[in-house]
């Protein structure tokens, strides 16, 4: 496949490393210009493009960028681009860290790949998200093996989700079905299944044991676990791009 990827950061260079090593043509974009993909293109083969560039005939298109500068992406990014065509985000909210209080995600009525997609103006598949970077680069394995990682994917367009499914297959990970996109604050920080690597059955457990509808106790639990998750990556020096 043809795959754009828009953001050269830990998850964008991870994916490209893979999807170039699995005989995918990659271009890879960021917020300065292809003139500072040098090195990311020696690391991970991938094209170096601007961002229309990258989505400009790709068969698949993932924007990986902090979620902050969302906003700032060209409005005219998918303009040309097939309505089949999936778009995934692999966004995360961290307010601490990173990107500021975003009102809009304060109160739980909105996913933060709801949010991204009202941005965006296209319908987005929410994935990615809950993995370390050097895991999904390096911890791929065969269908089959005991302890595979899984991998949550949610979205509402049925034949885009059996496309990233099928992907995220092909990377070495399962995927698991995590329902809407709406559903999708199951996979974000402070729920169980982030950065835990969990198999599949663990998975397909915690995403049910969660329910489909966010309580405001869960949204309060969901927030005082990401801050102390914050925190604690602070005190880490943790560096988030």
């Amino acid at each position: 496949m043809n795959i754009g990827i828009i953001g050269a950061g830990h998850i964008g260079s991870a994916l490209a490393v893979r999807l170039t090593s699995l005989g995918h043509s990659v271009k890879i974009a960021n917020s300065r210009g292809p003139e500072t993909l040098g090195d990311v293109a020696q690391k991970t083969g991938a094209t170096p493009v601007t961002a229309e560039e990258a989505a400009k005939g790709a068969d698949l298109i993932v924007v990986t960028i902090p979620l902050k500068n969302i906003p700032d992406l060209p409005k005219n990014l998918f303009e040309g681009v097939p309505a089949d065509v999936p778009v995934i985000d692999t966004s995360n909210y961290y307010p601490m860290l990173r990107d500021g209080q975003i009102p809009e995600l304060e109160t739980g009525d909105l996913t933060e790949s709801e949010w991204v997609q009202q941005h965006l103006g296209r319908p987005v598949m929410k994935v990615f998200n809950n993995i370390y970077a050097d895991h999904l680069q390096n911890k791929g394995v065969p269908a089959g093996t005991p302890g595979r990682i899984s991998l949550p994917v949610a979205g509402d367009d049925a034949a885009a989700k059996q496309k990233v499914m099928a992907l995220v297959e092909e990377l070495g990970f399962d995927a698991v079905d995590d329902g809407t996109l709406h559903e999708s604050w199951r996979q974000q920080p402070g729920t169980p299944s982030y950065g835990a690597d969990l198999p599949a059955d663990k998975l397909r457990e915690h995403l049910a044991s969660l329910g489909t509808q966010r309580t405001p106790e869960q949204h309060a639990q969901f927030l005082a676990n990401h801050n102390a998750a914050e925190k604690q990556m602070e005190a880490q020096g943790v560096k988030l791009k």
